[in-house]
């Protein structure tokens, strides 16, 4: 009965949050990102009750029919929507939260052949955009968005925004993006010349300040 109630769930978050999605019926024979979540559920079962085999055979099975690769161990959370999810690849021991959106290209990985958990663990709420990169053992915290293409590499707290080349935080609690927007993300090269442009006006203040006295 769980199983059909998360599928649901799985198709309300899709018409909630993808404006093309018209329908229930369209959302499930049209959304490789649903199919994706539906076979992961008993790949995951049958991993965790140590068939891992067979539920190897269903992730690669359901990753030919996707494009949509999610490790049987992999845990996925509720409501999770992966849009049109062309070469996603969430790695074993990858965790992802509520209500969280992944885009196409996504990768939840590792950063090498460590054992134990190497793969992030995705907060709830959060939003993954196009291209993203997420690689290594630890926590984006609640309510946090990926930058399209951004490469993160540590931690990133509740409530923030990374983008670039490895990520970094650029907007941390205030100032809220609205819900979905991957395009009105703060560019981290303007970021940090406007940080340079503020410094150098304080030293030519302090400067002449010092040529007054």
């Amino acid at each position: 009965m769980s199983f059909f109630k998360d599928i649901n769930e799985d198709i309300r978050a899709v018409l909630n949050r993808d404006p093309a999605a018209r329908n229930r019926f369209e959302v499930l024979i049209c959304y490789p990102g649903i199919w994706a979540l539906i076979w992961h559920k008993p790949a995951h079962w049958l991993y965790t009750h140590n068939i891992k085999l067979l539920a190897r055979l269903i992730s690669q099975t359901t990753r030919f029919f996707t494009g949509i690769e999610i490790h049987p161990g992999a845990k996925i959370g509720r409501r999770c929507f992966i849009d049109h999810g062309m070469a996603v690849v969430i790695g074993e021991t990858a965790e992802v939260g509520d209500d969280v959106t992944i885009y196409q290209a996504v990768t939840l990985g590792g950063t090498g052949k460590d054992i134990g958990k190497r793969h992030p663990t995705i907060g709830n709420r959060v939003i993954v955009s196009s291209g993203a990169k997420v690689l290594g053992p630890f926590k984006v915290g609640d309510d946090s968005k990926i930058g399209a293409g951004s490469v993160v590499l540590k931690e990133v707290p509740e409530n923030c925004t990374v983008v670039g080349i490895p990520g970094k935080v650029v907007r941390r609690g205030s100032e809220p993006l609205p819900e979905m927007d991957q395009i009105n993300l703060p560019d981290p090269i303007a970021v940090e010349l406007e940080c340079l442009r503020r410094r150098i006006v304080s030293l030519e203040n302090k400067l002449r300040e010092s040529e007054n006295k």
